[in-house]
């Protein structure tokens, strides 16, 4: 029987969201049914030959091909065509069915968004993990190598790669942590609520949860439908993760152009014209990934704040592109940063010489003069004042005397003039800071076993949910097949 052609509403929403949706809903509807019916069997709600038939016709629907599907207009989404299918896999009309009785459109949507959701955000989260380790790493090993750390876009002080890079470990972990606490938020079942006020069918949402891998029910079955919390919160947390990162790689731009590291050739781009150049567009390209995800953001925002307070497609269905482009986005932006922090290593870190030159040594002059009793604004000027009249390596005893006389400080002890040379001369003395979080060396390592023990935590946390799910279907398979033989 030829369908009749799509009306305008067909074609220009319905076949689109259809195509968007059926890879992304099909699977998991079909998981989400095989729990469901199992459910209603084991609570006598349904005949057990009934019951043995769908499952049956479930399993079948298992190999289906959901890219493949092409939107026809004979049913209206995702949601139709599970039913319309196993209806046929069962070679019965749909009027037999009993897959959806104690079942919405809205819990189901509800409960599957959450379950691609929960998937993709553990994939994400196994990305960063694999970034963070590399990262921790790279700082470990590079804790000893001095450059020049900058404040608007200026020199600054030394630090050395492994602070920078142990600096952006921690927000790392703690996005690693952030991710963990999402996922436990969006591992919680609203499946069971129906429309949004349950039913007077004795079912069991909490069998339902534990047959997909969900740890706990959602409270209220009005907001289990209508809540949209744990969708803004994953494109939000999305957002400030890849921003965060992308600041990082506008970092390693300069690096590169400095020639403080060396440029992955594999991560690079060549020119159509200078045969001399590589270009490392993949950082140009973190950047705009970075920008996406936030407009992204902007999106789902935007249209869960236009939705009311009830079961509204702006609040759910139709931020679920945005949220599975996102964190696809999210994913593929920690793999590109922990292939270059896996290949990162120094080049031609700036010299002694060269960091003195910019004047990123002067603090710590003025810093040695304070031990010496000098106040520290005093002292700030007079090294202001030597470094105007020329760069450090320009400095001597006397001079440093002649100016401390002209600015006012008054004499300064053997002492203090010598320790106020060897900082503003040794960028290297930095790596001897004792201070816990500085640069120095022992403090950098001492802060990634710290840092390291953070991440851990937080993909310790991910991979005994990734076991409760892989037990979880273990569970549903067995549960199915014991009901389908039936």
């Amino acid at each position: 029987m030829t369908q009749p052609p799509l009306t305008t509403y067909q074609q220009h929403h319905l076949r689109v969201t259809f195509e968007h949706h059926a890879a992304y809903l099909y699977r998991p509807m079909v998981k989400a049914s095989e729990a469901h019916v199992v459910m209603l069997a084991e609570r006598d709600l349904i005949p057990a030959e009934s019951a043995a038939r769908m499952l049956r016709g479930l399993v079948t629907l298992r190999d289906d091909q959901p890219e493949t599907f092409t939107y026809d207009g004979s049913v209206e989404d995702v949601y139709y065509t599970v039913e319309k299918r196993l209806a046929a896999a069962c070679g019965i009309p749909t009027s037999e069915l009993n897959v959806q009785l104690a079942r919405s459109r809205n819990d189901l949507d509800a409960g599957v968004f959450r379950m691609v959701l929960r998937d993709q955000l553990l994939r994400v989260l196994a990305a960063i993990g694999d970034a963070g380790a590399e990262l921790l790493d790279r700082a470990d090993r590079y804790a000893d190598v001095v450059v020049v750390g900058y404040t608007h876009r200026r020199p600054a002080q030394p630090t050395s790669i492994g602070h920078v890079l142990a600096g952006y470990a921690e927000a790392l972990a703690g996005q690693a942590a952030a991710y963990a606490s999402l996922l436990a938020e969006m591992n919680r079942s609203p499946l069971g609520s129906c429309a949004f006020a349950g039913t007077d069918l004795d079912i069991d949402p909490a069998r339902l949860a534990e047959l997909l891998g969900f740890d706990e029910l959602v409270v209220n079955s009005y907001e289990a439908v209508v809540g949209a919390d744990h969708l803004m919160r994953t494109a939000a947390l999305n957002a400030q993760s890849l921003a965060t990162g992308a600041r990082l790689a506008r970092t390693f731009m300069d690096w590169l152009s400095w020639e403080w590291v060396r440029t992955p050739e594999e991560f690079t781009q060549g020119s159509s014209i200078m045969p001399q150049k590589r270009n490392p567009v993949v950082l140009e390209h973190l950047v705009s990934m970075a920008g996406a995800t936030a407009a992204d953001a902007a999106s789902v925002y935007n249209n869960v704040s236009a939705a009311w307070w009830e079961d509204s497609n702006n609040a759910t269905t139709d931020v679920q592109v945005r949220l599975w482009e996102s964190n696809d986005r999210a994913y593929r932006f920690f793999a590109l940063l922990g292939g270059l922090f896996q290949r990162l290593e120094p080049l031609r870190p700036p010299t002694n010489e060269a960091i003195v030159a910019t004047g990123a040594t002067t603090t710590a002059a003025a810093d040695a003069l304070t031990r010496h009793g000098v106040p520290f604004r005093a002292a700030h000027s007079l090294v202001g004042r030597l470094f105007r009249a020329g760069a450090p390596s320009t400095w001597t005893d006397a001079g440093v005397r002649e100016a401390a006389e002209g600015a006012g400080t008054g004499a300064l002890s053997d002492g203090a003039v010598r320790d106020l040379v060897a900082a503003a001369l040794r960028p290297e003395l930095v790596l001897g800071r004792a201070q816990a979080d500085g640069p120095g060396e022992a403090a950098v390592r001492a802060q990634v076993v710290q840092i390291r023990s953070t991440l851990d935590n937080a993909l310790a946390g991910a991979a005994a949910l990734r076991h409760r799910l892989a037990d979880a279907d273990k569970m549903l398979a067995a549960a199915v097949a014991e009901r389908a033989a039936q």
